[in-house]
């Protein structure tokens, strides 16, 4: 995973992490623009123009406040040109907006100040925020259900709220108990201790339910596998090599010992 770091001098900087290397981190949810700052304009220092940077920006300050390092934002930690990269990125979408610590909903056509346009119309902001095109899009659908923390702000970076603090419940501790069943976790009810202790559990509980532990020591090797040596070289150099991330897919007749030369490679 490709994350952001706001540095201390403004710029912004690249970084990548894999598995649990992976820091705490923000992420931010959007619609997209006309101009908006690509991973090629990132890496090239290029893009500081573009009227999407200002959302950049926004997000590594917030991120900052928040008392965070890093986040991750989709027009420029993904190598686009990398169809490899762009698929799998696709397939962890979801799981990198629920493992978010925030997520930080900006809404271009949002906004909480007056306008000084003649022809347009000062309405509330509660009116434009339920017309949204953020509420429209297709892929942001995951993004409104994943996240744990979903936090709401005006094109101008105001606050505007969050997905749970309108929901009224009989005790604090029901608002964060009724999310179990979204995350599909368990944990025992404990009235009393308060809302930020229970949402403090949850996130334990979502954060152990979406780690898988998997053990080479605890897989039995076939007596009688037919050592493929010629598969093993190839898998070896297409895998080793600068450090950067690859993938081999092994693909054939189910039987034929396609997990167990994933074993002993892993080995």
């Amino acid at each position: 995973m490709r994350l952001l770091e706001y540095n201390s001098d403004g710029e912004f900087s690249l970084a990548e992490f894999f598995g649990d290397d992976t820091p705490r981190y923000a992420i931010l949810s959007h619609t997209w623009g006309v101009e908006e700052v690509t991973f090629e304009d990132l890496t090239n220092g290029t893009g500081k123009k573009k009227a999407g940077y200002s959302k950049i920006r926004f997000c590594g300050e917030q991120t900052r406040r928040d008392g965070l390092q890093y986040f991750w934002v989709d027009t420029c930690c993904i190598d686009k040109s990398n169809t490899g990269e762009l698929q799998d990125t696709i397939n962890s979408m979801f799981r990198w907006y629920q493992n978010a610590v925030k997520c930080y909903v900006y809404l271009s056509d949002v906004s909480k100040r007056p306008s000084d346009i003649d022809d347009k119309p000062n309405e509330p902001w509660e009116l434009m925020f339920r017309g949204s095109r953020w509420f429209t899009r297709g892929w942001t659908l995951q993004e409104l259900i994943a996240p744990v923390s979903l936090i709401f702000f005006s094109e101008e970076g105001e606050l505007l709220g969050d997905k749970a603090e309108s929901r009224e419940t009989a005790f604090e501790e029901d608002k964060v108990y009724s999310l179990l069943g979204i995350f599909d976790v368990n944990m025992s009810l404990v009235y009393g201790e308060g809302k930020e202790e229970a949402l403090k559990r949850l996130n334990e509980e979502i954060d152990k339910a979406s780690k898988v532990t998997f053990s080479l020591s605890n897989t039995s090797d076939v007596e009688h596998f037919v050592a493929r040596e010629a598969e093993l070289v190839e898998m070896y150099m297409a895998l080793s090599g600068d450090g950067s991330r690859r993938a081999v897919v092994l693909h054939g007749l189910g039987g034929i010992g396609k997990t167990q030369l994933s074993v002993v490679y892993a080995k």
